[in-house]
């Protein structure tokens, strides 16, 4: 125990002398500061009195002016990586100080001048800060100092020694975070040295920000990375809209050097700028437009205090809804999932996020089983379900068209109904814009999923069903950009079906707010989409995660061009042309209204079963039930085949 109390005990008396050290000093400025301001006085009368008053108490102010300097938390900052907020506790501590002053000696009915203490005032605060400032920058000095001058003198003369280590380093961004960004690499061992900096506003040009220069605007990064040996660029805009920082990453990409961005200002927590935040850019930062941001904490008040349901809660878009959720303090929040694997993982994630402030519960179990929903349902008694549990990849849909229609279609239905007869309130699902004018078997299977949830809107209105389209979502399991990934990585090619197959993309976080808004906004029977912008050439986002990965397009890696797959589009579209889309109080979201041509739907549906070329008694039934609740409006048709539903889907 004496050798583990040992260290402790060595610590406590470094921290112990360094205090008694900085009270030594602080000491001596506000013995210094009362001769200055005494000295500083014009009436020679009043100086005689002044200095018998401080010649008696003097030395006893300031003693007193210690204990009010540390309550004010002099002694416990790290004044190497001091703020203006560290710096203010001066600014309060002499204020107090000052006044206490004038209060003893006021009671003791010893006057001084007013401007004795404001000129003591003033000398104490630029002192003591004086004496920080330079004890930072002396420290700071001696660190960077005793790291390796060898190294030092290297970078000096803008040499690249083979045994050096540091990076040379242009920053983008004459900005806050630019600031910080330099400030870190200057007076930390990030292993990176700061040699330029961009930036695009003129009035900024020609001045140093810590010492290091803003050499020009973004025409001249070529001239200075190629002049000052740069091997890293860092793109300092956390502000920047995605169609600049695309035009940058584009520009960079030219010069071979490697490329960091510091996320968007959303993502800094306390936009608190460190080293620690700069990253990869990634495929999201090349959007193209603007993300999307959702008033959601305004229309989310229907997921506070609610038991919330998610189907394929385990999958990327289902983990990141319930990420969101979570956010709004569910009463309790249950993932079903019939992936075991994912759900596992992100119950240890939000257990660890939330550590036990949050009610998680994980269920293993598929959407084909109505029986295991109903008995969820009514153990659960949820208020919200969002139903994102789906079969998605188009290729492998295409060869089990039987699958897409049993999870995709009967899965939709028996949640939906379960909800419905459990008197559920809102009732959200995820479908896509490979829904509109369908020519493969997953599109055409979310199509009937869209209908299924309309059906039951008219004939459950006490359940608000709604639907939400997505187009492409980046970085999800159905998305390319993990495919393109692992060809960039394992094959040095890519693979794309045509040269202008285009595509909508949005990012899995827009896709999770769209989700939430849509329940809040829903009415009952509509289907919602995001203004995605404009589509994306896919063979143009192969170049852009090509580049990102420090190669060249068509040089290191071959783009193979492999033709249409069966039942794959040129393009997507968002609605079909009966569906009216009009605008709600969101400028980004869209809505349509359900379509009641029962003809239209019965051409769709038989359009489907030859698609698929598969049929079945759940299926027939499926049918029969949607045509019967369009054509003759009646309730009666799903609460008479409720018990045969049971039966036959199980």
């Amino acid at each position: 125990m004496q050798n583990e109390a040992s260290p402790i005990k060595t610590k406590l008396n470094r921290i112990n002398i360094k205090m008694l050290i900085l009270c030594g000093v602080d000491f001596i400025v506000l013995m210094i500061s009362q001769w200055i301001a005494l000295n500083l006085q014009l009436d020679l009368t009043v100086h005689l009195a002044e200095i018998n008053i401080l010649r008696q108490f003097g030395l006893l102010i300031a003693i007193l002016a210690l204990p009010i300097f540390y309550i004010c938390g002099f002694y416990n900052q790290i004044w190497r990586y001091a703020s203006i907020p560290q710096y203010l506790y001066i600014l309060g501590g002499a204020i107090c100080h000052t006044l206490m002053f004038a209060g003893i000696l006021t009671a003791m009915n010893k006057i001084l001048p007013a401007t004795y203490y404001v000129i003591y005032f003033m000398l104490i605060f630029i002192l003591l800060v004086g004496v920080r400032v330079i004890y930072r920058l002396l420290l700071n000095r001696f660190m960077v100092n005793q790291i390796n001058p060898v190294r030092r003198y290297w970078v000096a003369s803008h040499s690249l020694a083979a045994e050096s280590k540091t990076i040379r380093v242009l920053v983008i961004g004459a900005g806050h975070a630019g600031w910080q960004i330099i400030r870190e690499m200057l007076e930390v061992e990030t292993g990176r040295t700061p040699v330029a900096i961009i930036d695009d506003d003129p009035n900024k040009q020609g001045l140093r920000i810590l010492g290091i220069p803003v050499a020009g605007g973004r025409d001249i990064i070529p001239k200075i990375v190629a002049e000052q040996q740069v091997q890293e660029i860092i793109i300092a805009l956390p502000s920047a809209s995605r169609e600049a920082i695309r035009e940058l990453v584009e520009l960079c990409n030219k010069t071979k050097c490697q490329l960091k961005i510091l996320p968007m200002l959303y993502e800094l927590i306390n936009g608190k700028i460190s080293i620690a935040d700069i990253k990869e850019v990634d495929i999201e930062d090349l959007l193209g437009r603007q993300e999307i941001f959702l008033n959601t904490p305004e229309i989310a008040g229907y997921l506070e205090n609610e038991v919330v349901l998610v189907t394929g809660g385990g999958g990327s878009i289902g983990s990141e809804l319930c990420r969101q959720i979570a956010r709004f303090q569910p009463k309790q929040l249950i993932v079903f999932d019939v992936y075991e694997n994912n759900a596992y993982q992100l119950q240890y994630e939000l257990q660890s996020l939330y550590k036990g402030n949050l009610e998680f519960i994980v269920l293993i179990g598929s959407v084909r089983d109505i029986t295991r929903m109903d008995k969820i349902v009514k153990q659960y008694k949820p208020s919200v379900i969002f139903h994102a549990a789906a079969h998605k990849h188009v290729p492998l849909m295409e060869d089990s068209p039987g699958e897409a229609v049993k999870n995709n279609i009967i899965g939709t239905y028996n949640t939906a109904l379960v909800a419905a007869q459990n008197h559920i309130s809102h009732f959200v699902l995820i479908s896509t814009d490979k829904a509109v004018n369908p020519t493969n078997v997953m599109g055409a299977s979310k199509r009937i999923a869209e209908m299924t949830v309309q059906c039951m809107s008219r004939q459950y209105p006490a359940t608000k069903f709604t639907a939400v389209r997505f187009g492409n979502v980046l970085g999800s399991n159905g998305s390319v950009i993990p495919l393109f990934k692992q060809q960039i990585k394992n094959d040095r090619r890519v693979t794309v079906t045509h040269p202008e197959i285009t595509r909508y993309f949005m990012t899995i976080p827009e896709a999770a707010r769209l989700v939430i808004q849509a329940g809040a906004l829903a009415d009952g029977g509509e289907i919602f989409v995001l203004d995605m912008g404009e589509p994306i050439k896919i063979a143009d986002l192969a170049r852009d995660l090509i580049r990102l990965s420090g190669l060249e397009p068509d040089v290191d890696v071959k783009i193979e061009y492999t033709g249409l797959r069966p039942g794959e589009k040129m393009y997507e579209e968002l609605c079909l042309p009966k569906e009216n889309m009009n605008k709600t109080r969101h400028d980004k979201i869209f809505v349509m209204k359900p379509v009641t041509d029962a003809k239209d739907i019965a051409c769709e549906i038989e359009q489907l079963k030859l698609i698929i070329g598969w049929t079945s008694p759940e299926f027939e039934h499926l049918v029969e039930t949607m045509m019967g609740v369009f054509e003759k409006g009646e309730q009666k048709v799903i609460i008479e085949n409720k018990k045969n539903d049971e039966h036959e889907m199980n």
